[in-house]
């Protein structure tokens, strides 16, 4: 990440804006925001499949679910937050499961990157779907984008929810209920 062009930039910013980069309380921004930027967008140069690391051996092959996981992602159409929490359960196949800390590792890698929820919720379907190759998944993101709350048509509260479902999960509709069910809960 090329942090001293980033900074550049968000003094070009202020500028155009028809503020002062030199006045005392902005004199700190561009810095700022460069740092900012090199944490939450750092899942740009990872690889998330990494993050997922398969453990044979456990006679499981019920629902694994794991329910509100934090996420904070960076809209790329407006670079302003969406906000919100990822609920991921799966069925494991041939005694391949996870650690738990796995799946929310491959949530927060993802998120940090220039982002768009649909694309998010695929992306974390298909990294568990490949690597860890489970009867079925399901992903399901709820979030807020702030480019909807802030600007536009200005509707805060505003939740926004994508799902992505594979295997099991898309050809058994009780499997798929009860999975519903345990996230409502």
């Amino acid at each position: 990440m090329d942090k001293k062009k980033i900074e550049k930039a968000v003094r070009m910013i202020l500028e155009a804006v028809g503020d002062n980069p030199e006045r005392a309380d902005l004199k700190k921004t561009p810095e700022r925001v460069a740092d900012m930027y090199e944490e939450i967008l750092s899942g740009i140069s990872k690889d998330p499949s990494k993050e997922l690391e398969v453990l044979l051996g456990e006679k499981h092959d019920e629902i694994v679910l794991l329910k509100d996981i934090p996420l904070y992602s960076m809209c790329e159409h407006h670079l302003l937050p969406f906000i919100g929490k990822a609920h991921i359960a799966y069925i494991p196949g041939n005694n391949r499961v996870t650690g738990l800390s796995k799946l929310a590792r491959i949530v927060e890698t993802l998120s940090k990157r220039l982002q768009v929820q649909e694309r998010l919720t695929t992306q974390i379907a298909g990294i568990v779907m490949k690597k860890l190759k489970p009867r079925g998944i399901m992903v399901i993101i709820e979030a807020e984008h702030l480019c909807m709350s802030m600007r536009g048509v200005k509707k805060p509260g505003t939740i926004t929810i994508t799902s992505a479902v594979r295997g099991v999960f898309q050809t058994n509709q009780k499997t798929r209920s009860e999975t519903l069910a345990l996230i409502r809960r």
